[in-house]
């Protein structure tokens, strides 16, 4: 038996740790790799949970209105007489019916079970020949009578909460006082009537039974003492119409007055000067043999919207012609009812509306979105009356056959469309269509403006400029950096570079706003002097250096010549700023801004794009650099070896061979430098005006999504239309940046796969 010698053991021993530590590194590659794979994975699923909660958010902006029948009755108290005028309160639990007859039936909506029955007092041997309202949300009243007198009322609600139960308790109040109002001196019936008041101001609008517009003007003055009220009144005769008054309305702020005919003929008139009142438009808003059915406003009181015996409803409001004269213009038309519109309700705080119709339908419509929400059969007779609460929530509808009906209404953001993102929209008090943001406003008669273009242009325009300046500049530092460089400068000039990156971004915005923006208004000649002087005289200086002797060349060693550059660009650039009040005096008459307004037509705004592109050039530089130098200077030497040794000469080695080869990495620094541009935040909210316009011109500011996010997100109501926009707004940017870095990455792949046989 032979035993075993001490180097055997040894090399045995030697053997089996060798094994473990080949065993150990297999276990941590298996390790990072699984590891890497399911970071990789994780990134991937936390995208994708982004991505879902964004359009889970998002998705409830495009749904259709739902509606609901909730009950159907017999007309409350029919011996009141035939319905006038319908109207709810805002819980819709309480219906109003004013009737003909003056009486005002007050009843529970769900069941139709009065609550109470008022009636107005008359003066003797009197009866009411006209009813008229104003502006919904204000629930004035008014009863034309037959001596030329009116008598105005306004329903109100008081909720009180008895034993912790909500109760709403209906009444009659009068804002003129109890006593009829004469409107027109020679007692004549008034056979129409319109009425708007706003605590201290009342117009009354009335068509006589002989065919005379009589225009009355009440305004409430209190004393200095406040110890008595006077009332001034103002009466008018407005000029006759030729055909038969059959619609008369009167806008809220009581400058305008609409008379139509029942065949399409209408009459817009300025009544601002309420002692003369002044014809501004005579038209027809109707096709030749349709008729007129119902016109109502708009809330607002800007539009107005033309029921048509054919089904059609057309949306009208004053425009500005080209000689600067108000004309009521048709601005859309909604077709999907079939049958004569009969009643149109205006919501209160939207531009929605409901229209019923003869065949029993009513269809649920915003103006602004363009957009037919939903039509729904409500009764199996024609409608003849209709309101809707004041929340948009529930509808109130008489049919002919007498019968009441209460529907629900689930419609919670009717003013979203593909048009109203994406497309041109006309809005009331522009002159023509246009893409417009503004979320909010001090009216609650504000028309909201949610176009997605002017703000999805602003990030383009951004990205853009600060491209044009980052672009060239890091691009260019990384092919000297990473080819021509001596190794000991690249060591300092490249982490250097890098550490811009690690600038807040807010401190750049912070700086371009508060100092950079009002430096370049300052010295606006000397900043474009310096952009088009400094890489021209860069390429000179290179110029003149390489036609210098060999002995003086060589005294700078090889890969440190861009040291020489430093001075070249301090001097160049003091002296584009120095003298540019010398260039503004000379060529530009010693103010540029006005120059460019008068002689250029272009508008000038401090924080404007010029700002943007050199502040967030600069914050963009360090991410193209840093890629593209790695990219270039990884390449094989023995490429460049290969081609210089063939007889190129640096320059075509770099050209043919090296950027071809490194062209991938390029492009992927260009287009995430181009994706971390779209997506900043803080230097185009700090930097610019934040005003969502339009225009290219590098002297106006604009609004990103990103800024625009930002700034209005704190102020949106949860789950509000404003707030899903937002949303939307970044689900924009989600594919913007998505869109770019997946075309980069197939780019890249391409560019790869042409060059992987260098």
């Amino acid at each position: 038996m032979i035993s075993e010698t001490p180097q055997a053991s040894i090399s045995a021993e030697a053997a089996k740790r060798s094994h473990r530590r080949w065993r150990w590194r297999m276990a941590k590659d298996a390790l990072a790799r699984h590891g890497v794979a399911a970071g990789g994975l994780g990134v991937i699923v936390a995208i994708l949970l982004i991505f879902f909660y964004l359009l889970y958010v998002v998705v409830p902006l495009f749904k259709s209105a739902e509606t609901e029948a909730v009950a159907s009755y017999a007309l409350p108290a029919p011996a009141a007489g035939a319905t006038a005028y319908l109207a709810m309160e805002e819980q819709a639990e309480i219906g109003a019916r004013f009737t003909a007859q003056g009486h005002v039936v007050f009843f529970r909506v769900h069941d139709g079970a009065v609550v109470l029955d008022e009636s107005v007092t008359l003066p003797a041997g009197v009866t009411i020949t006209s009813v008229g309202t104003g502006i919904p949300a204000r629930g004035v009243v008014a009863y034309g009578l037959s001596n030329g007198q009116a008598l105005v009322v306004r329903q109100v609600y008081r909720v009180s909460f008895p034993g912790n139960q909500r109760t709403i308790t209906p009444a009659l109040e009068y804002p003129l006082g109890e006593a009829p109002v004469l409107i027109d001196a020679a007692g004549r019936a008034l056979s129409r009537i319109a009425v708007q008041g706003d605590g201290d101001q009342t117009t009354l609008l009335a068509y006589t039974a002989d065919g005379e517009l009589v225009l009355s003007n009440l305004h409430r003055e209190e004393s200095f003492l406040g110890d008595s009220d006077s009332v001034e009144t103002v009466s008018a005769v407005l000029p006759r119409p030729p055909g038969a008054v059959e619609y008369i309305l009167l806008d809220p702020e009581q400058r305008h007055a609409y008379f139509a005919s029942a065949d399409g003929e209408l009459h817009f008139y300025d009544i601002g000067d309420k002692s003369s009142p002044r014809l501004i438009q005579r038209l027809r808003v109707v096709p030749q043999g349709n008729r007129i059915t119902a016109l109502r406003f708009l809330t607002g009181g800007t539009s107005l919207l033309v029921g048509e015996s054919s089904g059609v409803i057309s949306q009208w409001f004053p425009v500005r012609d080209a000689r600067n004269n108000m004309v009521l213009t048709r601005i859309r038309d909604f077709t999907d009812q079939r049958g004569g519109v009969t009643a149109i309700a205006a919501e209160f705080a939207r531009k929605g509306f409901l229209a019923a119709d003869s065949q029993g339908k009513v269809g649920i419509y915003h103006t602004t979105a363009q957009r037919t929400l939903t039509v729904a059969k409500v009764s199996q007779t024609p409608l003849v009356n209709l309101a809707v609460a004041p929340r948009a929530d529930a509808l109130l509808a008489e049919g002919g056959d007498g019968q009441m009906h209460f529907w629900r209404i689930h419609n919670e953001h009717p003013e979203v469309s593909w048009s109203a993102l994406w497309g041109k929209v006309w809005y009331e008090g522009y002159g023509e269509p246009s893409y417009t943001w503004q979320s909010s406003s001090a009216s609650n008669d504000f028309e909201s403006k949610f176009s997605l273009v002017p703000i999805s242009f602003g990030t383009l325009k951004a990205a853009f400029y600060a491209m044009i300046l980052a672009a060239p500049l890091a691009i260019l530092g990384a092919i000297f950096t990473a080819h021509f460089m001596a190794p000991r400068m690249r060591r300092v000039v490249k982490p250097s570079v890098e550490v811009m990156e690690a600038l807040p971004t807010v401190i750049l915005g912070f700086l371009a706003g508060l100092w950079l923006a009002p430096f370049v208004e300052d010295s606006l000649p000397g900043i474009v002097t310096l952009l088009l002087v400094v890489p021209l005289g860069i390429v000179i200086v290179a110029y003149i250096w390489a036609q210098l002797p060999g002995r003086v060349r060589h005294w700078v060693p090889e890969g440190w010549e861009a040291a020489l550059l430093v001075p070249v660009v301090l001097l160049l650039s003091w002296a584009s700023l120095a003298l540019s009040p010398v260039f503004e005096t000379a060529f530009f008459g010693g103010d540029i801004r006005q120059w460019l307004t008068n002689e250029m037509g272009l508008a000038f705004d401090q924080r404007n794009s010029l700002v943007v592109g050199l502040a967030m050039g600069f914050a963009v530089i360090p991410t193209i650099f840093s890629i593209a130098e790695d990219a270039i200077f990884g390449v094989p030497k023995h490429l460049a070896n290969g081609s210089l040794a063939l007889g190129a000469t640096p320059w075509q080695t770099l050209w043919r061979v090296v950027l071809l080869t490194a062209s991938p990495g390029i492009f992927s620094a260009l287009m995430i430098g181009f994706g971390r541009a779209v997506g900043e935040t803080m230097i185009v909210l700090m930097a610019t005006g934040n005003t969502p316009v339009m225009d290219w011109s590098i002297f106006q500011g604009m609004r990103t999504l990103s800024a625009n996010i930002a700034v209005e997100m704190p102020e949106s109501e949860v789950n509000s239309t404003h707030y899903r926009v937002l949303f939307l707004a970044a689900l924009v940017l989600f594919m913007f940046t998505f869109f770019f870095n997946t075309m980069a990455e197939l780019v890249r792949q391409r560019l790869r796969r042409k060059y992987s046989s260098l």
